[in-house]
């Protein structure tokens, strides 16, 4: 499906920590799929790399129950003190994915991971950049997303998880449906060439990820579905 951003749901005004990832096309790209979601009282979410916790409290305010996870303590501070100044319940707490949530399941899922590819093959440690470099093909996060969110869906329960076109769509899907899931690419949209990308257009051309003439990335979100 293709998206008219457009018309997709904007993040309710909020507070960013410096180095902290604020709301933009893929955030707005991934409520809109939300939305659709049928989220009422008592479904449970697990917001896994919420940053700003926009989504979090997306989902908060369509009547989900919301863990929100991150590994950067800068994001975790952020997303409480949102989920304060918007009177939103949401538990919040530090995590390399979902590896402080040993056990638990979810009715969905959420993921708007690190997903641009980097000239350096590894992720930072720290910093702002850690928000969004994912190694030399984009992959190194959705890739570990692909192997652990399975196990924390709930039977008939949803894996959303957004990303560039530039990471190869089809490969999440695979990795995904290899893993006893049903993937697939659920929403589409056209979004301008960002800073960061501009800001490493030519090795992306070098390496082919990016055209000579290109001047918009596509990003996706992939929905899977336990089985």
């Amino acid at each position: 499906m293709s998206a008219d951003l457009a018309q997709a749901p904007r993040a309710l005004p909020l507070m960013t920590l410096p180095g902290v990832y604020a709301p933009q096309h893929d955030t707005r790209l991934l409520m809109a799929a939300l939305n659709r979601e049928g989220i009422s009282p008592g479904t449970e979410v697990l917001d896994v790399g919420t940053g700003s916790g926009a989504l979090a409290l997306h989902a908060a305010r369509l009547g989900a129950r919301v863990t929100a996870v991150d590994i950067a303590r800068r994001a975790v501070a952020t997303a409480r003190l949102n989920a304060l100044l918007h009177r939103r319940r949401i538990t919040v707490q530090r995590s390399d994915l979902l590896s402080a949530l040993p056990g638990r399941s979810y009715d969905l899922v959420i993921c708007n991971p690190p997903y641009v590819p980097s000239p350096l093959d590894r992720i930072p440690g720290h910093g702002a950049a850690r928000a969004w470099d994912a190694g030399c093909d984009g992959r190194a996060i959705l890739d570990r997303m692909c192997e652990t969110a399975p196990a924390a869906l709930r039977p008939g329960g949803r894996l959303l998880l957004v990303h560039s076109g530039l990471c190869d769509s089809d490969i999440t899907v695979r990795r995904l449906s290899d893993a006893g899931l049903r993937a697939r690419v659920s929403d589409r949209a056209l979004v301008p060439l960002g800073p960061v990308l501009r800001s490493r257009l030519r090795w992306l051309r070098d390496t082919g990820l990016v055209g000579a003439g290109d001047t918009a990335e596509e990003l996706v979100v992939i929905r899977a579905e336990q089985l």
